[in-house]
Order: structure tokens, then sequence, then C-alpha cells
């Protein structure tokens, strides 16, 4: 008969690996951990989650934060000593020094700016200022006709030269125009902290930044993120449920910020083109492209052309886009070909949960 003697060192390291295992066994049941950051910068709020299959660093809220501060510092109209208010105060031909993220900015508006025949315009700021729609809000009046005239002037994407040193940028001006990138900045700070979380490996997550968002993977129930459409009215609610994997989605409306002056509505998105505030039944658009910034950006030259000229314009470049569109009492949706496909779900009719998750 052969006998074996267990020693209380075997015992305890027998009993240390069933421990081990138990405790990665229940890692792995527990699932991936919810991160969930939320804020306000850039005059409006912020809410990420992040579906973390590992850790995520215990600091990412203040790193996102940062990059946030980082495009707040660079493109506020509302700081004095931002990079843009330093472009603006500058003289004629004075190159200015730039960040990269400044610059990066400047050249997707240049391209939206083109693409869409003048409708998104940096250089509106003047006549956003004179509606008193800009960085120190006036009274509720019409300007002048003579000053519009005189605003429109000092307005045009192409008095911007935009130059690459050895790697520095710089920007100049040929006449003494003003820049405005809120329509793009907002959409862009969206991206770089998308990019940054899939640097870090965390490639499930949802950020959303005053209603501009990008998601990739799945949603912490494994399915692809949900993102709601609003009803353009000061009520709110949910208009359509999207359903997306690895997109970005920004919207554009007339119906938050606007003055009324013997009942003519005027709204706060000035067309860069009349010197004047749009007036067409279009009341949102809402925009799907991989990327923020140009979502954002496109989201505003829609807003600026009215339905018609948005669905010619979407379709030739294959842009999915959806617009509501004042009809009588309520609104009538129009949609481009390249929208069709985030429609053909069952689920994204009117009527599913309005979350955004």
């Amino acid at each position: 008969m052969v006998m074996r003697c267990q020693t209380g060192f075997q015992r305890a390291s027998f009993f240390f690996v069933l421990a081990l295992l138990a405790l990665l066994l229940g890692a792995c049941q527990r699932g991936p951990e919810i991160v969930k950051i939320s804020g306000a910068k850039l005059g409006t709020t912020y809410h990420i989650t992040v579906v973390a299959d590992q850790p995520a660093p215990a600091d990412l809220d203040r790193r996102l934060a940062a990059i946030i501060d980082r495009v707040d510092n660079a493109m506020s109209t509302y700081k004095a000593e931002s990079e843009l208010s330093r472009f603006n105060r500058a003289q004629i031909d004075d190159r200015q020094p730039i960040s990269a993220e400044f610059a990066e900015v400047v050249a997707i508006s240049s391209k939206v700016w083109r693409a869409s025949d003048g409708a998104l315009d940096p250089t509106v700021g003047p006549l956003v200022n004179l509606w008193g729609f800009g960085p120190q809000p006036t009274d509720d009046q019409i300007p002048a006709h003579e000053a519009i005239a005189e605003a429109l002037a000092q307005t045009g994407f192409e008095r911007l030269q935009l130059h690459n040193d050895d790697g520095q940028m710089y920007l100049e001006k040929s006449t003494p125009v003003a820049l405005d990138l809120s329509a793009v900045a907002k959409g862009y700070a969206v991206d770089l902290i998308a990019d940054y979380l899939e640097m870090l490996a965390l490639p499930d997550y949802l950020v959303e930044l005053g209603g501009e968002v990008r998601v990739s993977g799945s949603n912490p129930e494994g399915q692809p993120w949900r993102v709601a459409i609003e009803t353009p009215t000061l009520l709110g609610g949910v208009e359509q449920v999207i359903h997306l994997k690895a997109n970005a989605l920004a919207t554009s409306g007339d119906y938050r910020n606007y003055f009324e002056r013997d009942g003519q509505r005027y709204s706060h998105t000035i067309d860069p083109r009349s010197g004047y505030p749009i007036d067409h039944p279009l009341a949102s658009v809402t925009v799907i492209m991989r990327r923020c910034a140009e979502a954002d950006a496109w989201s505003t030259a829609f807003m600026v052309m009215g339905d018609e000229q948005a669905i010619e314009t979407a379709d030739r470049l294959g842009i999915a886009v959806y617009m509501l569109v004042r009809d009588g009492e309520g609104f009538s949706v129009r949609s481009s070909r390249a929208f069709d496909t985030y429609l053909a779900r069952p689920e994204n009719q009117n009527g599913a949960t309005p979350t955004l998750n």
C-alpha cells in the first residue's frame, strides 16, 4: 500500500489556486465595468458612457475634461485669450500661430464651406453679433439694412489663408474678418474624446456633448447604441430613435434660440450669403457621418439651405440626413437616400423606447 502525505504548504497552495479560480470566475460573471462621466463645459453639458472590458484609468473623468478644455481654450468666442479671440483681434496679413486642433477645425470648415457653396461660413460672426446672438446678447432688435450690408462686407471665408511652416500652423486674413467656429467645435471635441478612448483600448462608448453624439461598439446590454432624435419643440420629446454601431450624429435646429418681432420669427441661424436669419419651414436637421465634426458642420449648412437644397445636396454627396419640416401644427419628415438604412429596423419607428444609452 502506498501512502501519500500532503504537507500544510501543499494544502495552502491548493486552496489558494481554488480561491484564485473563484475570483477570476466571479470577475467573468460580473461582466464589463460601466463608467459614466458627466459635466458642464463649452457652455453646455456632456455625458459619456464607457463599457470597459479592462480597467479604465482612475482619473478618466479628469483626462476627458482636459480634452474639452483644450478645445474651449482654442475656439471659445467668450474667452478673451482663446486662440480664436486673439486671431479675431489680429491685424490684416498678420500671421497668427495656431494649434493643430484649431488648424484642423479651420480645415474641416473650409471643406464644408466649399462643398456647401458657402452655406457654412465661420466668418459669420459679425452678423451673429449684429442680430444679438453673439457673446454679448443685445435686445431683440432688427438691424438696419445698412448695418447688415456693412457686417456682410466683413465676412467671407475665402479671405482666410492657412499656412504650414515646418509643422507649425499659421492663420492670416486679408480683410478684418472674425471667426466663429461654434458650428464645428462641439463635434470636434466629441471626436477628440472618442479618439482618446479608442487609444486607451476602450472601443465601446457613447460620447455626447451639447446634443452632438459619437458611438462605437455596443451598449451595456451588448446591443447597438440607441440615440434619440428630438422633436423640435420647446417641450421636447422623441421623434425617432436610431440604432448606431460606429457613427456620429449631430443635430441643428431653430427652435431654441430665436426671437419674435411683429409676428415674425428670427432664428439664431444666420444665412451668411444674405446676412439675414433663415426664413424657411425647416425646423431641425440631423446628420449621421463617421466623424462628429463633419456631421456638426453639415447639420448647420443644411439648416441654412432649407429642405429642398439640403436634400439635393445630401443625395448628391451621399450624406445621411433626416429633416423635420414645419407642416401646419406638426412636422413632416424628409430624409436622404443614405439615411434609409437607419430607418430600416422596426424598432427605429416612432414609439421606440425614448432613451439615449
